[in-house]
């Protein structure tokens, strides 16, 4: 006879069953049953976190430094909620998470009962599936389906929320072996038509592009990646979420384009005529005003999500699947076209890019009062910490500078969150990534702003010994708001002052949370500052780096603008052509 236990237990056998090896969350009294069974558990390790945002985070960076799904946790009503912003993130930037929470028991759901909230129906539109259980029978059935669709085709959170009835009720645990779910069938491997179809235009086209998004990390293609670059000697641009899926240091690579993007990978889009697009989605931070977005380029769209596929530039040839496999596949399409005397001449066209690139390269300029320049600390920070740190940046212009000053040669050693630009991510995130590679250095690059909204999450890391190191580009400000309010609203700077070179003092407050504390105001100290918090492994360490505050993010288009007014400085835009 199969043995009674209750749903709760159920529950902590589920995670086990489906690999899971810790959880981020916050107790409360929906959800409490579950955190009996769960301190018996040899195998799920539990974090205890001091807000369910920063729950949901760090299950993000967890998934996203190590390729497997987070997992987070929290109680009905507020804990429930509090993990909406984190699910939508990892829903805009497709990160493998599940989120469990518990519910009012089953008969009060519906009665506005005490701490009850529709988390299910708050988040049909930021997960790829939820569930509600209110059978304990069903929750490893349910646990089941959603770890499988959190983790297969385009990743992303699925929510399962129980009812605290179910968790207390007895059960039996019965674990399928086979999913089996008729309506959710990811295609993996791409119509060969398709694929050969691209092939025969990439050896046609004068002007193409690798336009690289974030589904290259996600499928672990960075190495057929790197194949398919050097067999077509095509160049690359790799966005904001793609960063690390092909080496900096590649002469391929001509950088990240978009709004802050380089000029040679903006230039590279806009004057291409053939953009094969890989696991990415025409965002518009990418292409600009659409409508004048690569104006003279067909468009190759491989995906695994066939939602994506024309949704903002229609394609010429749309290919669904895995970009691993469609990468392979394309591999074998184009040694077929070489071996048949069709190889592209790209000579040309590279030599124009090559001017682009060394025309316009990313620089900066040191503040003439002696301050710190944001750049300056966060380029050191990528050289001092090396190719295999892992960097979490939060949202603004120290999130911009990080993703152009610290070269990437590595996948999932970049983090942050792209397509829904929320403060706060990188603290926790951090924590989560340190927690699923406790091998690797990993470094926090936040702003002053984003900061104070997730710092208390050093205290988890403190207690638990997760000693990640916080590079804190304290320029008293909201910066990013305070560079567009100096462009269009006449330096009028309204409400974007946050004071933090007095209150708080960010060292005392490290100190407080039994972290390392450390501060650095003068460019002759950036070097052994940096090299000072990567010898403190004990404990967490925050440098508080005060740096100038006018410094601007360079270069940008303007939101809604076209790409060809891109801009290099205020009032400097470049010059494509070689011949102009």
């Amino acid at each position: 006879m199969t043995d009674q236990i209750t749903g709760a237990e159920s529950l902590v056998r589920s995670m086990e069953h489906a690999g899971v090896d810790v959880v981020f969350g916050i107790p409360g009294g929906a959800i409490l049953p579950a955190y009996d069974p769960l301190m018996d558990s040899k195998k799920v390790r539990h974090i205890l976190v001091r807000h369910e945002q920063g729950a949901g985070h760090a299950a993000e960076g967890y998934a996203q430094a190590t390729g497997r799904v987070g997992v987070c946790m929290a109680t009905s009503g507020p804990g429930a909620t509090n993990l909406v912003t984190p699910i939508a993130d990892a829903y805009m930037d497709s990160v493998p998470m599940v989120a469990i929470t518990g519910q009012v028991p089953s008969k009060a759901i519906g009665t506005d009962a005490f701490q009850e909230a529709d988390i299910r129906g708050i988040t049909m539109p930021i997960t790829k599936h939820n569930f509600l259980v209110t059978d304990p029978h069903e929750i490893p059935r349910a646990m089941a389906e959603a770890f499988h669709i959190a983790g297969t085709g385009r990743p992303g959170p699925v929510l399962v929320d129980i009812a605290k009835d179910a968790l207390q009720a007895m059960t039996t645990f019965d674990w399928p072996t086979v999913i089996d779910l008729p309506g959710y069938r990811p295609v993996t491997r791409p119509h060969s038509k398709q694929v050969r179809e691209a092939a025969r235009m990439i050896v046609e086209a004068k002007k193409p592009v690798l336009y690289v998004g974030g589904g290259i990390i996600k499928s672990h293609a960075n190495k057929e990646l790197l194949q398919l670059a050097e067999l077509t000697g095509i160049p690359v641009v790799t966005t904001l979420m793609a960063r690390g899926a092909f080496p900096d240091s590649h002469p391929l690579h001509m950088g990240m384009p978009g709004m802050h993007g380089s000029v040679s990978a903006v230039g590279a889009l806009q004057k291409s005529d053939l953009l094969i697009t890989l696991g990415a989605r025409f965002d518009d931070r990418v292409t600009g005003k659409l409508d004048s977005f690569a104006p003279d380029a067909r468009i190759i769209h491989a995906d695994i999500d066939p939602a994506e596929i024309s949704k903002n530039r229609v394609a010429d040839v749309p290919i669904v699947g895995d970009a691993k496999e469609v990468i392979v596949e394309l591999i074998i399409a184009l040694q077929a076209e070489h071996e048949s005397g069709n190889v592209g001449d790209y000579a040309e066209w590279m030599d124009l890019l090559a001017h682009m690139k060394a025309t316009y390269p990313l620089g900066y300029d040191h503040p003439t009062d002696g301050t710190l320049a944001p750049q300056f600390v966060i380029e050191r920070l990528g050289l001092i910490a090396g190719p295999e740190a892992i960097i979490a940046a939060g949202v603004g212009q120290h999130q911009m500078w990080a993703a152009q000053f610290i070269k990437y040669e590595i996948p999932a050693t970049w983090l942050n969150s792209g397509g829904a630009g929320t403060m706060g991510y990188a603290v926790p995130a951090a924590m989560g990534a340190k927690v699923g590679r406790p091998e690797a250095t990993v470094w926090a690059v936040d702003g002053d702003g984003c900061f104070q909204m997730t710092n208390q999450e050093l205290v988890t890391c403190a207690i638990n010994e997760i000693p990640i190191k916080v590079a804190l580009i304290n320029n008293s400000s909201l910066g990013m708001v305070r560079q567009w309010q100096t462009l269009f609203y006449e330096s009028r700077y309204s409400n974007t002052d946050l004071h933090s070179h007095r209150i708080p003092d960010f060292v005392k407050l490290a100190d407080a949370y039994g972290c390392h504390g450390l501060r650095c105001e003068s460019p002759d100290d950036v070097d052994a500052t940096i090299e000072k918090a990567m010898s403190l492994n004990d404990a967490p360490v925050v440098v508080d780096f005060v740096v100038n505050k006018d410094a601007m993010v360079w270069p940008m288009v303007a939101a809604g603008t076209s790409n060809d007014e891109i801009k290099v400085a205020r009032d400097l835009a470049p010059k494509w052509d070689r011949e102009d």
